[in-house]
């Protein structure tokens, strides 16, 4: 049985959910998970982020959506719950961390960031295991983790530039 939901008091509680929900994305009536990762996509597209730039965002974002994740799950009462998405964008990020932002690239670490996401290849169900915000996020950056080995693969066996 899920906890009771606990109001949202300050102003630290509203930032937690923007912040957690990706500025409401995560309450999309239709695949919120998906719906974060397109926001991730667009980010990692539109952002001409340096090799240690986008490192420092997925740093940023894995250490902020961890604790946002894990204040907004005690505010909407549910543990992981699909709402709360930042997870979504860590996980994409680290997909393509090493990789060229090309559209080749990033379309395929998207198919396959979902898919690894869905799945929950070892370890990644089992992490869900562990509590608050890292439980909520350390399953999709396994799962980033898996696209990005098989997304890497693919450029060296294929050629892709």
């Amino acid at each position: 049985m899920p906890d009771a939901a606990v109001p949202a008091r300050g102003a630290l509680d509203r930032v937690a959910l923007a912040l957690a929900t990706v500025l409401g994305a995560g309450y999309s009536p239709v695949a919120p998970g998906t719906a974060g990762s397109v926001v991730a996509l667009a980010i990692l597209w539109l952002v001409p982020f340096s090799r240690a730039a986008l490192v420092g965002w997925l740093v940023a974002v894995t250490v902020a959506g961890t604790l946002a994740a894990h204040r907004a799950e005690r505010l909407l009462g549910v543990k992981d719950p699909g709402a709360i998405v930042i997870d979504e964008v860590a996980g994409m990020t680290l997909s393509v961390l090493a990789l060229p932002r090309t559209p080749a690239v990033l379309l395929t670490a998207f198919v396959l960031f979902r898919l690894f996401d869905v799945v929950k290849p070892f370890p990644a169900r089992a992490s869900q295991r562990l509590g608050g915000g890292v439980g909520v996020m350390i399953d999709d950056l396994i799962a980033g983790a898996y696209a990005l080995a098989v997304v890497a693969a693919l450029r060296r066996i294929a050629g892709w530039p």
